[in-house]
């Protein structure tokens, strides 16, 4: 890792366990973090309420922006409460969990607000080590991403992405090692149902982040 130590960096964060443990990441490297946490029509409000608590507690600078017009351009289980959500992949096609054009406008929103404010480092949350499928979270789209950005608006962005090659498993790991998991495990909110810390418990989200922390707690 270089030394960021004199620069900023921006934070895609919602509040749950993968974007606070990317949070405090950040905060180990760069001079300053900033909290970015996006409301587009998601099933409950509870997420942005808790992201702003979670920055609050780790003393970080916080904004919401408001993206609704995402919810209203596909069909998708996180955005449409009439919806059905899929509780695991299928077999021809993507999760209806999956938000099109999300990770694309959330990363476009970031770098021209980290332009206006001669921010150069995004970071982000994705992985594709261990995922429902998402296509806008895997490596090759982050870096086309980056490359595109940076031609866009004449800007050496560098987006970041601590969790790409870690499953669930590895990080929690990751958590522990910067010394936050207590705060991961209680204090954040991963599931698409809005309850805090261990969830519902049966949403995708829930299943993913359990079955992870139940991996290292055994090999702990």
């Amino acid at each position: 890792m270089k030394d960021y130590s004199k620069e900023d960096a921006l934070v895609l964060f919602s509040g749950g366990q993968d974007s606070t443990t990317c949070l405090y990441w950040a905060k180990q490297y760069f001079r300053n973090v900033h909290a970015l946490c996006f409301s587009y029509g998601q099933r409950h409000s509870q997420e942005v309420e808790n992201a702003e608590r979670i920055a609050k507690i780790s003393n970080t600078s916080f904004r919401v922006l408001d993206t609704g017009v995402i919810s209203h351009l596909a069909p998708n289980s996180l955005t449409t409460l009439s919806m059905i959500m899929d509780s695991e992949k299928p077999a021809d096609s993507y999760p209806n969990t999956f938000v099109p054009g999300r990770n694309l406008l959330f990363l476009t929103y970031a770098a021209t607000i980290a332009y206006s404010q001669d921010i150069r480092h995004i970071v982000t949350g994705v992985s594709e080590a261990d995922y429902s499928g998402y296509p806008d979270c895997r490596d090759t789209f982050i870096r086309s991403a980056n490359a595109t950005l940076n031609l866009a608006m004449d800007k050496q962005f560098v987006i970041h992405t601590p969790l790409m090659w870690r499953n669930k498993k590895e990080v929690w790991q990751l958590a522990d090692e910067i010394g936050v998991f207590e705060i991961v495990k209680n204090e954040t909110l991963t599931c698409y149902n809005g309850i805090l810390a261990e969830g519902c418990g049966h949403c995708p989200s829930c299943v993913l982040r359990n079955k992870g922390l139940k991996e290292y707690l055994d090999e702990r």
